[in-house]
């Protein structure tokens, strides 16, 4: 049984929301203010969380720094605003995926699922080899591990499953839209952000110099790719 942990300040939306995951059998756990849910997971397995970001005492953007400190597990991030800038700032400070409110409960469930997936298998691609080799970028699948120069790197589930996509296919180019579509299991249409904000965390984490990388390169008006050889 997955642990799914809602933090919202609104009653209304917590209580809709229980009520539709329930019938997934997933089960609840809520908090009404960051440091509630800071404090939940850090008591409880939890295995995705749905955090809004407008709340009292610390926010959820506050309470995402905070556990992307310790935890990989997947956020969604609940927001009513609907600013491209939010959205953003969400990927930005670790969030896998936003929803914006209000939102359809079928969409909610859809996107629940999808990271629970990825979450526990990290992928639902053809089984590759289990360990890569890029340079100095060691990924061991079964151990779902990513060392860079011997050193360990935390990613994301999403952060993770877009280098492993890359690793296994060496050289090749793929838009942000294929990125999008076999990462994330939806259609891409205007997502090329949350692509590129994903794509500058993982070059953030797995390169010396971020702005000049050794691996993960842009190919202008076409897309991204790991040279099969890292540059100097």
């Amino acid at each position: 049984m997955y642990h799914i942990l809602i933090c919202d300040d609104e009653k209304d939306i917590v209580s809709a929301l229980s009520i539709y995951l329930s019938t997934e059998n997933y089960k609840i756990f809520t908090a009404s203010t960051g440091q509630e849910a800071l404090d939940i997971v850090a008591k409880n397995e939890i295995h995705l969380i749905l955090m809004d970001i407008m709340m009292p005492q610390m926010d959820g953007i506050s309470a995402t720094v905070r556990l992307r400190e310790q935890y990989n597990i997947p956020i969604i991030l609940l927001t009513a605003k609907s600013e491209d800038s939010d959205k953003v700032l969400g990927l930005n400070i670790g969030a896998d995926d936003y929803i914006t409110k209000p939102f359809n409960p079928v969409e909610v469930l859809a996107r629940v699922r999808s990271h629970l997936r990825r979450y526990t298998s990290l992928g639902g691609m053809a089984k590759r080899a289990s360990h890569l080799v890029i340079g100095g970028i060691d990924m061991d699948d079964d151990a779902k591990s990513v060392t860079v120069d011997g050193e360990p790197v935390s990613l994301t589930p999403s952060e993770y499953n877009i280098l492993k996509l890359l690793m296994e296919n060496p050289g090749r180019v793929f838009s942000s839209n294929q990125i999008y579509e076999q990462i994330w299991n939806e259609n891409a249409y205007g997502t090329g952000s949350t692509v590129a904000v994903h794509i500058r965390h993982l070059r953030e984490k797995i390169e010396i110099n971020p702005s000049e990388p050794r691996y993960l390169k842009v190919v202008w008006g076409l897309g991204y790719k790991i040279e099969k050889e890292a540059t100097q």
